[in-house]
């Protein structure tokens, strides 16, 4: 609720790594690895903004932000072939008003 994330091990009650106030404080709706590239993955938080995430480019801040002004989005969802090795990945975004829109990564956040 506070836009922290932390990042655990099965075998632990402790966070390998723990980012505070990773959405400037707004709470995180959902967070999901990419299908395709085990050190991605995507956070939305409440006010519509997305963060990807590449802990092998930067373990401490999310490498880009997009945010989805038009209005709220409500969840997300990732959509690829991870056993395909195009590279391709998608990001589902149910909005309030019950569209989907579905948005494709950059292949450098996508390719396995």
């Amino acid at each position: 609720s506070d836009g922290s994330i932390r990042l655990h091990q099965m075998t632990t009650e402790y966070p390998l790594m723990q980012w505070n106030d990773s959405t400037n404080g707004q709470p995180i709706i959902a967070l999901q690895w990419a299908l395709t590239r085990p050190a991605v993955f995507f956070v939305l938080d409440a006010s519509s903004n997305i963060y990807i995430w590449d802990l092998l480019e930067n373990d401490l801040l999310p490498v880009a932000k997009q945010a989805i002004p038009s209005e709220n989005v409500l969840t997300m969802a990732l959509l690829g072939e991870p056993e395909k090795l195009s590279g391709l990945l998608g990001i589902a975004l149910a909005k309030e008003s019950g569209q989907i829109d579905i948005q494709y990564v950059k292949k450098k956040w996508a390719l396995p």
